[in-house]
């Protein structure tokens, strides 16, 4: 029979072959195989997974072409990026309501009080004017910022300028619309930052936002701008592009009348309006990269940013002291380049020019701070700082800024024109909280 036939085949043939080295040599030359396949589309994977990408992408618009009705959003447009990182951050957002006790006035007229503008011209034609008189005072809202929760327990990051009005409440509302009473934990005595606590209901745990990595941003990246917009719309979202990094701007507060010097801030195009102050520019994966801080003003979309990796080591310190504590040298400086040497007749064209501000309070060292006990005084230039050469990519204020208190460090400064070399001793910067 057939089968009698192939089973005498098999014994004649196979009867002396060695199964397991057949297996382990069939195996070895079919491993090999796939690892060469592999290596040739690792190498050409740009082309491969960029024609799979196009054809997916050809094949839903085609789906949405012959659809009826609204077209739905590619899976991996911008568009599509923008939505899910608002849906995933936007309920982590919050908005600032600044609230203040202001006079309250009454009018009343005085029937024995008459006037009469037109004098002799018109004789008898006299009328009451009205006056107002202050009967107490009444709670108002007077302004509002951004600001965004970074943990369950309502730990919430803001500008140190929404909730610096001495003698203001500060009230947060959540996406939801639900209110809460802000208390102010720490302000940093460097940046415009603070963070502020709202405490959350029994068994409620807030959603909050993760940290991203600033220091990977690139020229052209999109960005997500999130804040109570002008005061008033809050959770206004603004898309954009990182327009420059390592920019340097002058902060002001038209309220207060103040002003400080932020370095190594990210500019953007996303629209950032009064208001938007604090709140998070997030990367399209939802995580937070920057804090917006500033405008331009009378620009278009020139906004600004403080790079979140600045802003860590800020939470991190309240997280375990329950305050900000930084380094400071205790001077204010002018960052000199190339035409400030030339405008000034200076003799370096990089360095930290100390010198005094326009106002009275604007001192040029701090009395008492380290860098008033190591003898440096107004018009001495620091050079650099442990060998760290001040120049535009490295501002006096984030060297500093990366030290720790009580560290010493070795300044090179030329004082009336003579370089010498000056041992500081760190401080805690003042805290600024109450």
């Amino acid at each position: 029979m057939q089968e009698i036939d192939i089973i005498k085949f098999i014994k004649k043939h196979f009867a002396h072959t060695d199964f397991l080295k057949v297996f382990l040599f069939s195996f070895f030359f079919f491993l090999v195989f796939v690892l060469v396949g592999a290596g040739v589309l690792w190498h050409y994977r740009a082309k491969v997974f960029g024609f799979l990408g196009k054809e997916y992408m050809q094949e839903i618009q085609n789906e949405n072409a012959s659809s009826v009705g609204s077209p739905t959003t590619p899976a991996f447009s911008q568009d599509s990026f923008v939505i899910g990182a608002v849906k995933k951050t936007n309920p982590a957002v919050v908005s600032v309501i600044i609230s203040e006790n202001v006079p309250k006035y009454d009018e009343y007229t005085d029937p024995n009080q008459q006037t009469n503008p037109f004098g002799d011209l018109f004789p008898g034609f006299s009328f009451n004017v009205p006056e107002y008189k202050q009967d107490g005072t009444q709670n108002e809202e007077v302004g509002g910022g951004s600001g965004f929760l970074i943990s369950s327990d309502g730990l919430i990051v803001t500008n140190k300028h929404v909730v610096d009005q001495t003698g203001a409440t500060y009230t947060v509302f959540t996406n939801d619309g639900k209110k809460y009473a802000a208390k102010i934990v720490a302000k940093d005595p460097v940046l415009d930052i603070a963070l502020i606590k709202i405490t959350p209901p029994i068994g409620v745990r807030f959603p909050y936002l993760t940290l991203g990595n600033s220091d990977s941003l690139q020229l052209g990246q999109s960005v997500i701008a999130i804040g109570n917009a002008l005061g008033e719309y809050k959770n206004s979202v603004s898309v954009g592009v990182v327009s420059g990094l390592s920019r340097s701007i002058t902060a002001g507060d038209e309220s207060s009348g103040t002003s400080e010097v932020l370095d190594h801030v990210i500019q953007t195009d996303a629209a950032i309006n009064p208001g938007n102050s604090g709140g998070p520019l997030l990367d399209l994966s939802g995580e937070v990269i920057g804090v917006n801080v500033a405008v331009a003003e009378g620009s278009q979309s020139v906004g600004f940013a403080l790079p979140i990796n600045s802003v860590k080591s800020a939470i991190l310190s309240v997280e375990n002291t329950g305050k900000i504590i930084r380094p400071y040298l205790g001077v204010r400086y002018v960052q000199i380049d190339a035409a400030m040497q030339q405008a000034n007749n200076l003799s370096v064209a990089y360095g930290a020019l100390i010198k005094a501000g326009d106002n009275a309070d604007e001192l040029a060292v701090i009395p008492g701070s380290p860098a008033d006990k190591a003898g440096l005084v107004e018009n001495d230039i620091i050079l650099d700082v442990n060998g760290v050469k001040l120049d535009d990519t490295n501002s006096l204020s984030d060297v500093i800024r990366g030290d720790t208190v009580g560290q010493v460090i070795t300044l090179t400064i030329l004082h009336k024109g003579v370089q010498k070399t000056v041992s500081v001793t760190l401080e805690a910067a003042p805290d600024t909280t109450s």
